[in-house]
């Protein structure tokens, strides 16, 4: 196998890949591979970004991402804290569609299931209330070997691929794949905003970490992700902050502001109801109520 730090190393001499990790945080690199992946996050939190999207995870949470999609499931800061003593805890799947499941991929009996493969190419979030028939599926999948196993993993494709309303990770077509050079400067990128958002950075700060001009890191940046480098800094802070909201803890809209690197009460509602649709107290009232309504459901 060759390693690379923009490719994660899966074994080519099995179609499924199935392990567990327990680690002290999520492989803090941006990468991609050839194999789809579903990772089943049984214990941690921070931020997912597939493609040029964010979304904020938690435990008992499953994803699913597509093939070559680039994306780094990044650990909250305190993960990352030198005396640290959480983890992380994830089961991951990993198979490639256009590897030797491809002929069974071909066969008219699974032409739904191979169909539903091309049109979630941008990944997914499992739906809650199908989380846990999903993970036992894993389960079964990482016990079992041979004929057996593939039996539980055609079982766990028509389960999902049965599954309605699916938003994907990131919308639109996709940026074009990085090289592996490219990988690594935008994971550095990502990092440092992600690592930072708390602090003022700026662009030139940014530019600095990259090596590059603000013109010509704002170019690069466009160019890779589709964003300003503001409006990913500010989808950064605002993220941070619905997390935050929604930790029963919290002790209000002004302080979670601040503590996400914005520097107005005002300038902070305005751009998160630009981001959310909503405005912050909007945003904690319907998460709790929709909450209520699952626990009592």
């Amino acid at each position: 196998m060759k390693v690379l730090p923009f490719t994660i190393p899966v074994p080519h001499d099995k179609t499924i890949i199935v392990q567990k990790d327990v680690l002290p945080y999520f492989y803090p690199h941006l990468h991609r591979h050839e194999e789809i992946q579903l990772t089943w996050i049984q214990q941690g939190e921070g931020t997912l970004i597939a493609d040029n999207n964010m979304h904020a995870f938690k435990s008992n949470e499953i994803f699913w991402l597509g093939a070559n999609q680039p994306h780094i499931f990044k650990s909250d800061p305190v993960y990352f804290l030198p005396k640290s003593k959480k983890k992380i805890t994830a089961t991951v799947l990993f198979f490639n569609p256009n590897g030797p499941l491809s002929s069974l991929l071909n066969l008219p009996e699974i032409n739904n299931i191979k169909r539903f493969l091309q049109q979630n190419a941008n990944g997914f979030k499992i739906p809650s209330d199908k989380v846990m028939e999903i993970a036992n599926k894993m389960i079964l999948i990482k016990k079992s070997t041979s004929i057996e196993q593939m039996i539980h993993f055609m079982d766990l494709l028509k389960l999902v691929s049965s599954l309605s309303g699916l938003e994907p990770l990131s919308a639109g077509s996709r940026p074009k794949l990085y090289s592996e050079n490219e990988g690594l400067r935008m994971s550095n990128i990502y990092n440092f905003i992600i690592q930072e958002y708390e602090k003022p950075i700026t662009l030139e700060d940014a530019a600095n970490k990259a090596h590059m001009t603000p013109h010509a890191f704002c170019r690069y940046f466009k160019k890779h992700t589709r964003h300003t480098f503001l409006s990913f800094l500010n989808e950064v802070r605002i993220n941070e902050a619905c997390k935050k909201l929604t930790n029963e803890s919290h002790v209000g809209i002004a302080n979670v502001a601040y503590s996400c690197g914005f520097n107005s009460i005002t300038n902070f509602n305005r751009i998160f109801k630009r981001v959310k649709g909503k405005s912050p107290s909007e945003y904690v009232e319907s998460y709790f109520r929709s909450t209520e309504e699952y626990h009592f459901s």
